[in-house]
């Protein structure tokens, strides 16, 4: 049996480089029956936790460290027992919401995870952050692209730890080569596919410099 993805969106702030801004977010859970992780815990534990519906969760999987991606992830780990996984790079970031606290265990790039019979592959796409990781799913055809890639174009790359180049190599490289009609599920906004953003490669490019 095929894992099912499951959304949701929970509101709350943004903050970073002395800035904050009202931000909606999306929580996406994959799993079945019995068992789920859930891609970036984003502000609302008790929400997660209604939407899981006392499933066991297996993990916390978190797509990059910027506040809204992670606020709600130690409460949802000490109230269910799972896990919190983040790629290294993106500890300095994460000490800076949750200075008292680290995640569990690292996500590394090229990494499977496996979720009610469907693999999870990581896929560092740094730019937006250091750290910054898609989740692929070829069984669902889906990319949980967090913050990297959205509908329009890359994710922003204007304040501290970003870097517009570098997102623009890693979506080129690493999401534009998944297939077209990969469905691309955003940490913020609608959904897209691979297929409908590839041609705009060179237009977010120029746009971008």
């Amino acid at each position: 049996m095929t894992a099912r993805i499951e959304h949701l969106v929970t509101s709350g702030t943004f903050s970073l480089d002395g800035g904050t801004w009202d931000v909606d977010n999306n929580v996406w859970i994959v799993g079945d029956d019995e068992d789920a992780v859930v891609i970036d815990a984003a502000h609302d534990a008790d929400a997660i936790l209604a939407a899981l519906g006392g499933r066991r969760l297996r993990a916390i999987l978190c797509t990059h460290a910027h506040n809204d991606h992670i606020g709600a992830a130690p409460t949802l780990a000490s109230r269910t027992g799972a896990r919190i996984l983040l790629h290294a790079d993106d500890l300095p970031l994460w000490k800076q919401t949750h200075p008292d606290s680290a995640p569990d265990a690292p996500l590394a790039d090229g990494q499977v995870l496996t979720i009610a019979g469907t693999d999870l592959t990581v896929l560092h796409t740094p730019g937006h952050a250091p750290g910054a990781v898609c989740l692929y799913a070829p069984d669902l055809g889906t990319v949980f692209t967090g913050d990297t890639l959205f509908r329009g174009g890359p994710g922003a790359t204007g304040r501290s730890f970003s870097h517009f180049p570098t997102i623009i190599d890693s979506i080129r490289d690493r999401l534009l080569t998944l297939p077209p009609a990969t469905r691309v599920r955003t940490g913020h906004g609608e959904s897209t596919t691979i297929g409908e953003e590839a041609p705009h490669l060179e237009e977010w490019i120029t746009r971008g410099h």
